[in-house]
């Protein structure tokens, strides 16, 4: 579960902003648009711990396409898993994505981020590119993200790409891992995502 961190680090950038915030629908604007006020959110030390909690489960259920990342990091075992079964651990899998993301609280605040630019791949995908400025405390950081625009008018963010890295793999990886070593038994990863809710 570990390998999740810089995903979820990543996606604070994105995670603090009001409970219902309507984006603008071109990807570039769009991403810029939840940067700055994440960014704008972070310095403001009236906001509580548990109200930022909240915040980054609102913005992650409306901006970041949670079931499809469940059923991607899941691999080919989602084609053959049974429909309860399959429900069993995107119910967890979505648990285990917001505990996660509520349990990793840093301030940004200073950070300077940057879009560089946006490529349209297909009419259902954008990457946009961005970075967050180099300061003293840490080096340029590369970071693309893929949005999935099928509906042009709701954007959704698929995945993110760090320094080349693609996190949504990464964590498809893990899950392989923990599967593998366990005759592909989704019950014993749906257990795996639990330990982590419930711990």
């Amino acid at each position: 579960m570990k390998k999740l961190g810089l995903l979820l680090i990543s996606f604070i950038f994105i995670s603090k902003v009001a409970y219902s915030t309507t984006y603008n629908s071109d990807p570039e604007i769009f991403i810029k648009e939840l940067v700055s006020d994440s960014i704008n959110k972070l310095s403001d030390k009236n906001t509580s711990e548990e109200d930022k909690k909240k915040f980054i489960e609102s913005i992650a259920v409306e901006n970041v396409d949670i079931n499809a990342l469940g059923l991607y990091t899941l691999g080919e075992l989602r084609k053959s898993t049974d429909k309860n079964n399959l429900e069993n651990y995107q119910q967890a899998f979505q648990k285990y994505f917001l505990k996660s993301l509520t349990s990793r609280l840093t301030d940004y605040s200073s950070n300077k981020f940057e879009i560089i630019d946006s490529e349209k791949k297909s009419s259902n995908y954008t990457i946009v590119r961005s970075k967050i400025i180099a300061s003293d405390n840490q080096p340029e950081i590369k970071i693309d993200w893929r949005i999935y625009t099928k509906n042009p008018d709701k954007p959704l963010i698929r995945d993110l790409i760090v320094e080349g890295l693609s996190l949504a793999r990464t964590q498809k990886e893990e899950f392989s891992s923990i599967l593998n070593s366990n005759n592909n038994d989704i019950n014993i990863l749906i257990s795996k995502l639990e330990e982590f809710i419930n711990s």
